[in-house]
């Protein structure tokens, strides 16, 4: 359990807001905030349930995610794999940010399929 600097309990989700959206045909999981050991699984389980009805496209939009450590990188990996050959994955971390930076220099820019806007992820 972890405690905020007032004693008030935190929650995965008070750290980590995923929203899906329906957008043509695809599915786009809005994420706002810091991806860290504690809120990962948030994300992992809006991945889950997004690809539970194999959309063709699914969009990871971490254009307000401030902060992403190792475990959320897993999770980007896992939600490619857990994705098969049905539908596409595609990132989207927006030039110059934290999170692009991240995956730059992991490497994983290609592997991730990132893009650096969400119009580029929905027609790419």
């Amino acid at each position: 359990m972890s405690v905020s600097a007032d004693g008030n309990r935190v929650r995965p989700q008070d750290l980590l807001r995923v929203t899906a959206h329906d957008a043509d045909g695809a599915v786009v999981l809005a994420v706002a905030g810091e991806v860290d050991l504690f809120s990962a699984p948030v994300l992992g389980d809006a991945v889950t349930t997004a690809l539970a009805d194999a959309p063709e496209l699914l969009v990871i939009d971490l254009s307000e995610v401030s902060f992403l450590a190792s475990i959320g990188i897993t999770a980007l990996l896992e939600a490619r794999r857990e994705a098969g050959t049905a539908t596409r994955v595609r990132i989207v971390a927006p030039a110059g940010g934290v999170v692009n930076r991240t995956l730059e220099l992991t490497g994983l820019h290609e592997a991730l399929a990132v893009t650096t806007t969400r119009a580029a992820a929905l027609t790419g």
